[in-house]
């Protein structure tokens, strides 16, 4: 297990489980967070995929902004660069990832915390989960992707009103919006986002890296040149030790053993 101040960090068999581990903060997140996460990343080491949880009863409250940007001088430029040089990065590092994410959310996921949550390929909350946009209630305006995440994800109208109203979205809403995978019970969303997570990773991981880029990219391409990906993609997996592994489990009818390669 990695040292880190703010995050745990483990791997368990092909899963690496990142924990935000701030409890008594609610896993409140100052850039340095953020910044151990994109550390976390950076060398997977084999890991194929990757399950983001929080410690205590929260996933994360949002920013810390107990101090930092609020005690500077030019809170707005403090502001701008902790996005930009500490949490955007982090998020990019996501989304540009060669493996499936999971995240598992009890509790608030609030302001990053949302965005960090949603950026994951199957969210996975609790029954005690809620989702807030809460900026508009300190006058402040979405970040972390939320303006590009939230429409894409859940529609405009509804994009809208978790941004400008500032209300909980709580988990069984967040279901029926499309926003998560599935709710479970409380006691049960680790075993249950572990367990998603563990499947994921036994399956064709190159594949699944494709398809996790291919539909970011699409929200940006028109028809005729998402089929062209597409089809650079397939060449790519086509090539992949799984996808002949695959061809040759179905022609001797047994279930393929996948290795990420």
């Amino acid at each position: 297990m990695a040292a880190y101040e703010h995050i745990l960090s483990e791997r368990r068999g092909d899963v690496l489980v990142l924990t935000l581990n701030r409890p008594d903060r609610l896993n409140a997140a100052p850039p340095a967070m953020f910044e151990e996460l994109r550390a976390a990343l950076r060398d997977l080491d084999g890991a194929r995929a990757v399950l983001i949880a929080g410690a205590g009863r929260a996933f994360c409250s949002g920013a810390d902004v107990g101090g930092g940007a609020l005690g500077s001088d030019n809170p707005g430029e403090a502001t701008f660069a902790a996005l930009t040089e500490s949490y955007n990065p982090t998020m990019a590092a996501i989304a540009d990832l060669s493996v499936p994410v999971v995240s598992a959310v009890r509790g608030p996921a609030a302001g990053i915390g949302c965005s960090l949550a949603l950026a994951a390929d199957f969210c996975v909350a609790s029954e005690t989960a809620y989702f807030l946009q809460a900026f508009v209630n300190i006058g402040l305006v979405p970040d972390g992707g939320a303006s590009w995440m939230l429409p894409r994800l859940i529609g405009k109208a509804r994009a809208t009103e978790m941004m400008m109203l500032g209300e909980r979205v709580p988990a069984a809403k967040a279901l029926d919006w499309g926003m998560v995978h599935k709710v479970v019970a409380d006691d049960a969303l680790d075993a249950e986002a572990f367990a998603l997570a563990k499947r994921l990773a036994a399956m064709p991981t190159v594949a699944l890296g494709l398809m996790r880029r291919a539909i970011t990219a699409a929200y940006e391409t028109d028809y005729a040149t998402a089929m062209q990906a597409e089809a650079a993609n397939q060449r790519d997996a086509r090539g992949s030790v799984d996808s002949m592994e695959g061809g040759r489990a179905f022609l001797e009818k047994r279930k393929p053993v996948f290795t990420g390669k």
